[in-house]
């Protein structure tokens, strides 16, 4: 389990919530798996995605951080570097 010291964000929640999102196996979401070339997220469900990290992590990404939104990998520092600027 990691979690991140500075905004107690947990990669295996964040896992789960992704599988959730995409509608995948917990088991798929692996830290580099590419979303979109090995699960075969679309451009809907990838804006689907960002707006529910969005939501539950009551952050706004800029257009150009939502290109990064792409592995678990990804998607867990660029919250992290965004949730440490809200506090």
């Amino acid at each position: 389990m990691t979690i991140d010291a500075v905004t107690g964000l947990d990669r295996e929640e964040l896992r789960e919530l992704l599988a959730e999102t995409i509608d995948a196996d917990v088991a798929e979401i692996r830290d580099g798996a590419d979303f979109v070339e090995s699960l075969g997220v679309d451009s809907l469900m990838a804006l689907e995605v960002v707006v529910v990290l969005e939501r539950r992590y009551g952050i706004k990404f800029a257009e150009t951080e939502m290109r990064s939104v792409r592995t678990l990998e990804s998607t867990y520092d660029l919250l992290c570097q965004k949730l440490r600027e809200c506090s």
